[in-house]
């Protein structure tokens, strides 16, 4: 019997997270960002997360002689964010990729809703986090995962004909039925785009409850976790367990034990023998789809009804997801690079979350993840911000008029006057 596989991938991602941005400022002060807040929370969770756990995985990689395989999607914002505030980061992640054994997966840029909201945005950013990912690790990526697994049929089709032949989403329930998400699937709509399907009690397991200790199940040992796998894809294929890579000394302290965990899973699960790692882009080659996926309606990874209402649930989301995307044409014929640059940070998925209502199952969640008080305080904050580049690109779009109107002017054929001859009536 072949082997089944397990598939283990991680979401890093760090937003540029906005000032306090009054109304007074507008049209006075375009600077947008909390530089000593990103710069902060950037160093803690880089020595708390990024730099341990890069240094474990890269120990694990080498003392299991190649075995042990993961998965990284490491958002634009973060990537600009490392290179400014912790480059060592970048260098740890490099060393990673040069084992051979790290697969690094395309998003989009700046971990944006581009996909639901402009098709040439998305393409851009798609675009340029690849070429990011190759001019700093070196590799080209080759499967994509949608900022937090945002997918669709439509968005499906888009990505693969971005030249991808493999993308991560969700294995909602309800799209998926009866059916499991420890197989691999295609596209409804375009069957060679191959989907991998996000084991998501597995994953949770350890993203979200590791750490409770009301939890039944504490404590989660490595033996004990395996075996669930294996209950799990007892006539299954693949188990796909994706999650945030900050679930590593940010979300669940290294106090917790999640290192040792984590320590202790490659050497638990190979010499079983049950398993073998694959990167995505491994685990489609190696299984065959089983059958399509349909999806209308978009969905996520977040909250219990995995769909995207964490972004645009309610009518205050609604309003500057439509603000912010009605200016992509107009941006396009300007073509500033400092508003383009702006622009990409205005369009972080974490905005919009941060004006979600949802105070039910998941309002704790929302909560941790929230630096505002209230939804209210993050929509009136970035909107003043929204308006303030709103006047900077039409101030731009008019100059731009009064250029081509002045260039057409210096243009246009001079008239000459004709010369009149003046009659003289003899006497």
């Amino acid at each position: 019997m072949a082997t089944k596989s397990i598939c283990l991938y991680f979401q890093v991602h760090q937003p540029t997270r906005l000032r306090l941005y009054r109304f007074f400022d507008i049209g006075k002060d375009s600077h947008y960002y909390d530089d000593f807040a990103n710069r902060t929370i950037l160093r803690r969770i880089a020595q708390k997360c990024y730099l341990p756990m890069n240094a474990q995985l890269l120990e694990l990689i080498t003392q299991n002689n190649g075995k042990f395989k993961v998965a990284f999607s490491i958002s634009g914002s973060a990537l600009e964010q490392f290179q400014r505030f912790a480059p060592e980061v970048i260098d740890s992640f490099r060393a990673l990729a040069q084992t051979g054994n790290v697969e690094f997966l395309c998003e989009t840029y700046n971990h944006s809703l581009a996909s639901l909201g402009s098709a040439s945005e998305f393409q851009h950013q798609v675009n340029k986090h690849k070429k990011a990912i190759e001019e700093l690790f070196g590799v080209t990526p080759t499967a994509f995962r949608n900022t937090e697994l945002i997918y669709s049929d439509a968005i499906g089709e888009e990505v693969y004909n971005l030249g991808f032949k493999t993308m991560l989403t969700e294995g909602a329930r309800h799209i998926m039925g009866w059916q499991s998400p420890n197989f691999v699937y295609c596209c409804a709509t375009q069957p060679k785009l191959r989907l991998l399907l996000r084991n998501y009690s597995l994953s949770d397991d350890i993203a979200f409850r590791f750490s409770n200790r009301s939890w039944e199940m504490w404590p989660l040992t490595a033996e004990k976790y395996l075996s669930w796998v294996k209950e799990s894809a007892k006539n299954d294929d693949i188990v796909n367990l994706f999650m945030d890579y900050e679930t590593f000394g940010e979300h669940q302290s290294a106090g917790s034990g999640i290192f040792d965990f984590m320590k202790a899973l490659p050497e638990t699960v190979i010499s079983d023998g049950t398993f073998e790692f694959v990167t995505p882009s491994q685990a489609t080659r190696k299984h065959k789809p089983v059958s399509d996926i349909e999806v209308f309606d978009p969905i996520s990874w977040a909250d219990e009804e995995r769909d995207v209402t964490a972004w645009l649930g309610n009518e205050l989301q609604q309003e500057a997801f439509n603000k912010v995307y009605a200016m992509t044409e107009k941006l396009s014929i300007v073509n500033d690079p400092d508003l383009w640059e702006d622009y990409g940070h205005l369009q972080e998925s974490d905005h919009f979350y941060y004006m979600c209502t949802k105070f039910f199952s998941d309002g704790e969640v929302h909560k941790y993840f929230n630096p505002y008080d209230t939804p209210y305080e993050a929509f009136i904050n970035y909107m003043n911000v929204l308006s303030d580049f709103q006047i900077r690109l039409d101030e731009k779009r008019a100059a731009m008029d009064v250029k081509e109107t002045l260039i057409e002017e210096v243009k246009a054929p001079v008239k000459k006057k004709t010369k009149t001859t003046k009659t003289v009536k003899k006497k």
